[in-house]
């Protein structure tokens, strides 16, 4: 069967769904991965201490140092994923 190419109304070419490099599928698993990661970095933040030069034992909660990478380190194996992720197709 001959596919005839659609043309919008300035005479561009529109690309069909399976010309396209990514589906909705990629975007809302790239949306998800990038909510991750900002929430890893999030919980890797905090604030300083309150007295100048002075120690903040708070720098070396769980929260900062495991938690938070774990949980950004995740976002970012998970993004590679969802970039290469191709649906199954329904035909």
């Amino acid at each position: 069967m001959i596919e005839i190419e659609k043309k919008d109304p300035q005479g561009l070419e529109r690309m069909t769904a399976k010309e396209r490099p990514f589906s909705k599928v990629n975007y809302y698993m790239m949306g998800v991965c990038l909510a991750m990661i900002i929430v890893g970095f999030m919980l890797i933040s905090g604030g300083g201490s309150t007295v100048e030069n002075g120690f903040n034992p708070e720098i070396f909660s769980t929260r900062r140092i495991v938690v938070g990478p774990a949980i950004s380190f995740l976002g970012f194996v998970l993004m590679a994923f969802a970039i290469i992720y191709k649906p199954k197709s329904d035909k």
